[in-house]
This record gives structure tokens, sequence and C-alpha cells, in this order.
């Protein structure tokens, strides 16, 4: 319609920017100056802060301003910054418009929730449409054997098996990150310390001890024993040989045991 003057708005989520030159030095004393840089496609110069520092006023006097303006949000030092830009109506009242987040001096656009929702479903609908036509390529029909899919073969030609990948080293920041992670797993979920009892202990070793010496040896249980136990007498003992050599005499002398007839050499 004619005098009517359509604003298509930029789409930024795609966009990134940084300046090597500040990187080094970025904190959160300066990362708002770090921001306003002319160069950077997400500020806007009709803010507040451009008229704070144009005109070298307070940068307090933000909260007695009204109109548009950007403000430090979060702040996790040294690798993460997020900038939120708002419109302030009054000294206690604000509406967010968007979120930025600087991660390693680069500078993004945070989504909005509906983006995030067409993302996800166009996403889902590429790898499931993928996924069908992979299929149908593979499929194979006989009249014999009806329908079949060749899965191995298809892979193989398509250079969907991938070999010898490597993996990309982790960065320091990373390391850091899982070693902190994991400490305070630790010291939140502590490790169970099994207690053994003075009583618990004596009696595993009585245990042990009766397993390993054996009864059928009588030398090595005297031998075997500590000093405290008393010792075994020699009267049992004796009885114990007497009566092994009384067996051994019998098995020997019994009549129903005769030796094997012996082999004799065969005549030509």
């Amino acid at each position: 319609m004619p005098g009517r003057i359509q604003c298509i708005q930029e789409n930024l989520l795609g966009l990134s920017w940084h300046d090597s030159a500040w990187v080094p030095m970025l904190n959160s004393s300066n990362v708002l100056e770090y921001f306003s840089e002319r160069t950077n496609p997400f500020y806007d110069r009709t803010c507040n802060n451009e008229i704070i520092k144009m005109q070298r006023l307070n940068p307090d006097q933000l909260c007695n301003m009204t109109g548009l303006e950007y403000i430090l949000l979060h702040v996790q030092e040294p690798i993460l910054y997020v900038i939120r830009k708002q419109d302030r109506q009054s000294s206690n009242q604000t509406i967010p418009i968007a979120d930025y987040y600087i991660i390693a001096g680069v500078i993004y656009q945070a989504p909005d929730l509906i983006s995030v929702i067409n993302s996800r479903l166009l996403t889902s609908v590429f790898h499931l449409q993928s996924a069908f036509d992979d299929l149908f390529n593979m499929m194979q029909y006989q009249p014999s054997k009806g329908y079949s899919w060749d899965i191995k073969s298809q892979m193989s030609t398509t250079g969907i098996i991938k070999k010898d990948l490597k993996e990309e080293p982790s960065s320091n920041f990373q390391r850091q990150r899982v070693d902190m992670l994991l400490m305070e797993l630790t010291r939140r979920f502590p490790l169970p310390v099994m207690k053994h009892t003075a009583s618990e202990s004596k009696y595993s070793v009585s245990y042990n001890f009766r397993n390993i010496v054996s009864v059928e040896n009588p030398l090595e249980i005297q031998s075997s024993r500590s000093e405290t136990t008393p010792p075994i007498k020699t009267e049992k003992i004796d009885e114990i040989v007497s009566i092994k050599e009384e067996r051994s005499d019998q098995i020997i002398t019994s009549p129903s045991m005769k030796p094997p007839p012996e082999k004799k050499s065969r005549l030509n």
C-alpha cells in the first residue's frame, strides 16, 4: 500500500563479530565499551549508552533515562559475558529486547524461543527425510525373496563409513572446567569409607588360618602356628601314624589282591 513503510529487520542470528586487539585485555569493566565499537553490527547507536558516551556523563545516569540501552547482565570471567538490550520505561521498569553473549571475545546474538523451536523442527525433519532417502536407495526387490535392504554396500559407496577419525585436543579452559566439575561432584557425593572392627579382623585371620593349615600333615601344623598357640601332643600324632601303617598293611596283605599275570612272548 502506498504511504506505508515496511521495515524488514535483518536476521542477526547467523552473524558473529570480534576484534582481536580487544580480546587479551577484555574484562567486566570494559566489555560494554568493547560492545559499542563502530564495526559491531549488534550495537544500535541511537541508544542511551551512546548519548552518555558522547556527552561524557556518569554511566549510573542510565537508570534516570528512558529509551533503548545496553546493560551487562552476567559475567563469568575470563570467558563469558552476557549483554542485554532493553527498553527502559522508568527507573524500575524495563522490557527485554535481545541478549548477546560474548565467548572468548566473539559476540553472538542469543536466539529467541521461536527461532530455537523452528531450528530444531527443521533439523529433525531434514534428518528424517535423509534417512528415508538412504533407505529407499538401499532397497532391492526380487520376486522370489521380496524386499531387502543392502545396507553395507550402500554405506561403503556413499562414504558414510568413515575410518581413522581424529579427535580434536581439548583446550586448557575445557580441562580446567571438567576438573572443577569433578571436584564439585566428589565434594557433594563423597565415596563411602569401609570401616572394619577389631572382632571382624580377628575372625578373618582365624578363618584364613584354618583354611591354609592341612589336618593330614600334623608336622606342618606345629611349624605354621604362632608361638602363643599350645603345641600338639605327640601321642595323638603317633596314633595317627600307627593307624595309617595298619591300613597300608591291610591293603598289601589282603588275599583278594592278586598280581596281574605276566605277559608271554609269542613264538613264531
